[in-house]
């Protein structure tokens, strides 16, 4: 039972992240409680909250930020579009690695390009 129990507070906590993370990126005349078929703006400056979701299990070889602490390349400072090249590289095998090519084959090509949105942008964000 205490298993379960740290689960669920686990999960709430990334849950309270994740809304906290996604509400802070809206615009401010957008209310999180209207639905409507408009799409929003692409704010240039920032990535989709989905993105950064995504992102979160790089992080724990990249870093959240991209650079990495140890012997893990880091992807810090490179573009969205190289890191979405490459990550599609590993996943059709293109790119030789070790690990990369197992994880990007559980992402669909969408996916992958919102993960490299996310550190494309959070690279160019803390230059």
């Amino acid at each position: 039972m205490a298993v379960k129990q740290e689960i669920r507070l686990t999960i709430c906590a990334l849950f309270f992240t994740v809304i906290s993370a996604g509400s802070s990126m809206l615009p401010e005349d957008c209310s999180a409680s209207t639905k409507s078929d408009k799409q929003l703006p692409a704010l240039k400056s920032e990535s989709s909250p989905r993105g950064q979701i995504l992102a979160l299990s790089c992080a724990s070889c990249h870093g959240t930020d991209g650079k990495s602490a140890g012997i893990i390349p880091s992807i810090n400072g490179f573009s969205a579009e190289y890191i979405e090249t490459a990550l599609k590289g590993f996943k059709t095998g293109a790119l030789p690695s070790t690990v990369m090519s197992r994880h990007a084959k559980g992402y669909t090509d969408d996916e992958l390009k919102l993960i490299a949105e996310y550190f494309g942008t959070v690279s160019h964000n803390t230059k």
